[in-house]
């Protein structure tokens, strides 16, 4: 099966990267939004993360990988709702902040840009590898 590409987004004082790092795996939860909902459904194990700050620092600032796929979302009140299982592989060396992803004339059309309060979304292969490029990394 072919790898996917995947950008998800977490407020930092909700839950921050760093935290992510120390708990080396959590459950994607809290997801109310059908489209991210769509997006939690296609990942598959494998599949590639970029991690997310929002609000504040706006800036991505690490890669994950889903490590099992969708399954009831534990935290919500209504059936229907998922979440996926995620592990941090690699922070970047540097954060690529929002502003510099719109700087980039090859990312104008990501969700990120586009969809802003859009919470999990799909990244194509070419944009994934730019953002790691920008972030100090080449692909893992």
């Amino acid at each position: 099966m072919t790898t996917q590409y995947w950008l998800v987004k977490s407020e930092p004082d909700t839950y921050a990267w760093d935290t992510f790092v120390r708990d080396g795996r959590t459950d994607w939860t809290g997801v109310r939004n059908y489209a991210a909902r769509l997006h939690l459904k296609a990942m598959r194990p494998g599949d590639e993360v970029l991690y997310y700050h929002s609000n504040e620092g706006k800036a991505v600032v690490g890669i994950a990988r889903v490590t099992k796929e969708a399954f009831p979302d534990r935290t919500a009140d209504e059936d229907g709702w998922v979440a996926v299982e995620l592990a941090p592989v690699a922070p970047l060396k540097k954060p690529v902040t929002l502003a510099a992803i719109k700087a980039e004339p090859a990312l104008k059309d990501i969700a990120l840009v586009r969809q802003g309060r859009l919470s999990v979304m799909p990244l194509k292969p070419v944009e994934f590898a730019r953002i790691v490029k920008l972030g100090g990394r080449a692909n893992l």
